[in-house]
């Protein structure tokens, strides 16, 4: 007992803790809860689990068990942002490749189209044509015809009404294992005409064509040409809008009445109307048709550059705009295909600085007689595709010996 005395009889040793009131005199004490056997245990008291401590002296009870969650609909499928699902995506893909197949058929159905408006002409003479010499060399013609201009536009554009056809462009473009080589044949260079005497060499278009032309440059020349570009006023008018405009750097103010052009010098960004209006004038410059063919040559190259650049196929607008405004006012000559014509046009843009030559025919004075010694040399260079080794005392911007 507590006290330090034995339990009478009958009495147990621990009815100082649980007391006697409820147990009969000869019955064993009640069990106490924690002496209760638990089943299925076989250990009258298991170990039990003592929570764990956290180190930093702060118990941790552990978290309350979350209740069972109950059957309900499925959630709905949350995508990130920005991500489409498989079939979406191949939607997508599908009109991606669908407008790329539109895009390319109209690349190809644009010039398809324009390439059956173009004006075909013969440009060969009969006979006593050059043998075939290596490299291409191609005619290039800018004719003075007023053909398809209204009234209004010819005064718009200071052409005047015009009595029969002369050109006021002739240029000579070859290609071949060289630099491109652009030369002028100023149009009042004094020549002999098949049949004609000695004249002007606008002369032989305006009384033979395309082909009497050809004739002269080949007799004068020995150089064969190969293909035949031809175009008129409102063609290149047309042209140069619809590349947007090009630019020119002319070295002095230009105030020409009869070509209806009023610019001041420096580089600026000019509209065909201006565009023509310098390449036609040739009454400011004391080297009047030679400083001409000098800005036809600038605005030629220029042209070609804005009509190659990559925003003349991503633009629709322009893209179809160019096509037509070529298919209107452009000429070839007879087996002229397409692949020429491309190549031409892409050889218009590689004639200037280290990429080619521009220059004039060599003259020996302003009366634009050609230079009985240099011309001849410059055109056996050209025969021979030999544009590389041609000097600049042969390849000058006015023709004349060292300028």
């Amino acid at each position: 007992m507590a006290d330090g005395h034995p339990p009478e009889d009958g009495e147990s040793e621990y009815d100082w803790l649980y007391g006697t009131e409820h147990r009969g005199i000869g019955e064993s004490p009640p069990a106490a809860p924690q002496d209760r056997p638990r089943q299925p245990s076989s250990d009258p008291e298991p170990t039990r689990m003592l929570p764990t401590m956290n180190r930093s002296g702060g118990g941790q009870r552990p978290a309350p068990a979350a209740p069972p969650r109950r059957p309900g609909p499925a959630a709905p499928n949350r995508r990130r942002p920005g991500r489409t699902s498989g079939p979406s995506r191949r939607r997508v893909m599908r009109w991606v490749w669908l407008l790329v197949l539109l895009w390319i058929a109209y690349l190809v159905a644009v010039p398809a189209w324009a390439w059956t408006k173009v004006h075909k002409v013969d440009f060969t003479p009969a006979a006593g044509r050059p043998a075939d010499q290596p490299g291409t060399t191609y005619l290039l013609v800018g004719s003075d015809s007023r053909a398809g201009l209204t009234r209004h536009q010819e005064l718009h554009l200071g052409t005047g009404k015009g009595v029969g056809q002369r050109t006021d462009t002739i240029m000579l473009l070859h290609t071949g294992a060289g630099p491109n080589l652009l030369m002028s044949i100023p149009r009042d260079s004094s020549v002999p005409i098949p049949g004609h005497g000695t004249d002007k060499i606008n002369a032989a278009y305006a009384w033979g064509g395309p082909k009497l032309l050809v004739k002269t440059i080949e007799q004068d020349t020995h150089i064969r040409i190969d293909d035949y570009v031809e175009i008129g006023f409102a063609g290149f008018v047309d042209v140069v809008d619809a590349v947007g405009g090009i630019q020119i750097c002319p070295t002095q103010n230009m105030n020409d009445p009869l070509a209806n052009l009023h610019i001041k010098k420096g580089c600026q960004q000019v509209n065909g109307r201006v565009a023509l209006a310098y390449a036609r004038s040739r009454h400011v410059s004391s080297l009047g048709d030679i400083d001409r063919a000098k800005h036809q040559r600038e605005v030629v190259s220029a042209v070609g550059h804005k009509a190659v650049s990559p925003w003349s196929v991503i633009d629709p607008f322009r893209y179809f705009g160019l096509a037509k405004a070529t298919d209107a006012s452009l000429t070839l000559g007879k087996g002229t295909g397409p692949i020429a014509a491309l190549k031409f046009a892409w050889a218009m843009t590689h004639v200037s600085g280290s990429n080619g030559l521009t220059c004039s025919v060599p003259i020996s004075d302003l009366y634009v007689h050609w230079d009985p010694q240099r011309a001849p040399r410059m055109f056996k260079l050209i025969r021979q595709d030999r544009t590389q080794d041609i000097s600049k005392n042969l390849c000058s911007p006015s023709g004349l010996p060292g300028g």
